[in-house]
């Protein structure tokens, strides 16, 4: 049952507004009961005793959409910690608004010149904002140079998060309009990836990237060769467990350019394990979304994907520090296994699978079970200069 407040509750109404609620209650008992205060301007401390006998009779009481002001004084007078009491969310508005980044959850708005906001794809989000909230502080104090949102708004019907990012631009923004900067852009693309996985985060505090990859190995291992799909789950179960920071989602729409100063944004992937699992994703972001249709890089990235591919030839080239050829199209073979793995296991059901999705999964199905043929190893020890 969800009642509401309004206006101001103060010692000249306070008993006319419980007489209010206890009759709207009548002799109901409702499992939840909330009070919704987006109405409600001031409460003072005989509003306050109505809250607290309302609570005594219904002990699973809480309040919604509290303004700032009137949510200080739940707080200064304890109530926050008697029961849950959530604060209203700022409404923002993405109409019109560039388009800056974009994740596997969601989208980041430029809303002005100082701040973005990234809007959650999923409707109740509010758990995962403040999963991301709490990762990206912990990135912060580990030194990794990224945005930190300061507040959590509306956007319509979903849930956004709010960063200030001074005139920042994506690395796909500059390589879209300059291709002439793909050296520049690898270089201190791999800079920002070699600083980020020299990172060791305290025990517990990510989740580790070599579990997500063994779900996704044994959630596909119905579409390979039994052989073949036991071997996959070996070949990730022989990667060491590690303690280093690995991004998730790692790609030129999640790089920016503030000032002189590169940062990294969507945080919520952040996870800890072998480098090996950055890589399949990269991989995937360049080259494995799009094998079938070329221009889904286009569409996603908003470049050329000549240049897409160019990226992630030369990134790999520097973060193995290798020249050789042949040495490179074995590591990648092993990136590949990953890569793959990861695509075929956030592939449609089929009964929700497009001809298009069909086809992709043929693909990468065929593809991994090529490469699972001839892979032993998903160790890049032997590479890495």
């Amino acid at each position: 049952m969800t009642l509401y407040l309004e206006g101001r509750i103060d010692s000249a109404n306070a008993s006319e507004v419980e007489a209010s609620l206890l009759r709207q209650i009548g002799g109901e008992k409702p499992e939840t009961l909330m009070l919704d205060a987006e109405a409600l301007e001031y409460i003072s401390s005989a509003g306050l005793r109505v809250i607290l006998r309302l609570k005594k009779a219904h002990p699973s009481l809480s309040l919604v959409n509290v303004s700032s002001a009137v949510y200080e004084i739940f707080d200064m007078t304890g109530f926050t910690e008697m029961m849950p009491v959530k604060k209203a969310y700022r409404a923002v508005s993405v109409e019109g608004c560039e388009v800056i980044g974009e994740g596997f959850n969601g989208k980041v708005y430029r809303i002005d010149q100082d701040n973005v906001v990234k809007v959650y794809k999923r409707a109740d989000a509010l758990e995962a904002i403040q999963h991301e909230r709490e990762v990206a502080r912990l990135a912060l104090v580990l030194g990794v140079p990224t945005a930190i949102s300061y507040d959590v708004v509306r956007v319509g019907d979903h849930y956004g998060s709010v960063f200030e990012l001074l005139n920042a631009r994506s690395f796909a923004k500059i390589l879209a309009k300059e291709p002439e900067k793909l050296d520049w852009c690898v270089r201190e693309n791999m800079a920002l990836l070699k600083k980020v996985h020299s990172i060791r985060v305290p025990e517990g505090k990510l989740p580790s990237g070599r579990e997500t990859l063994l779900d996704a190995a044994r959630q596909i291992r119905g579409v390979l060769p039994e052989a073949l799909g036991e071997k996959l789950i070996r070949l990730i179960e022989a990667v060491p467990e590690s303690d280093h920071m690995l991004h998730g989602d790692f790609h030129s729409k999640n790089i920016e350019l503030s000032g002189d100063e590169v940062l990294l944004i969507d945080m919520d992937t952040l996870c800890v394990g072998d480098p090996i699992f950055e890589l399949g994703q990269m991989y995937n972001s360049y080259v494995g979304f799009s094998e079938l249709d070329i221009d889904q890089f286009r569409r996603f990235q908003g470049y050329e994907p000549k240049i897409g591919r160019a990226f992630w030839k030369q990134s790999l080239q520097q973060y193995l520090g290798l020249d050789d050829d042949e040495l490179l199209r074995a590591a990648e073979e092993k990136i590949r296994v990953i890569a793959y793995t990861l695509l075929i296991s956030w592939a449609p059901s089929p009964e929700e699978a497009s001809e298009k999705d069909r086809a992709e999964l043929a693909l990468w199905t065929r593809e991994l079970i090529e490469l699972l043929e001839r892979v032993d190893s998903l160790s890049l020890a032997e590479y890495l200069q």
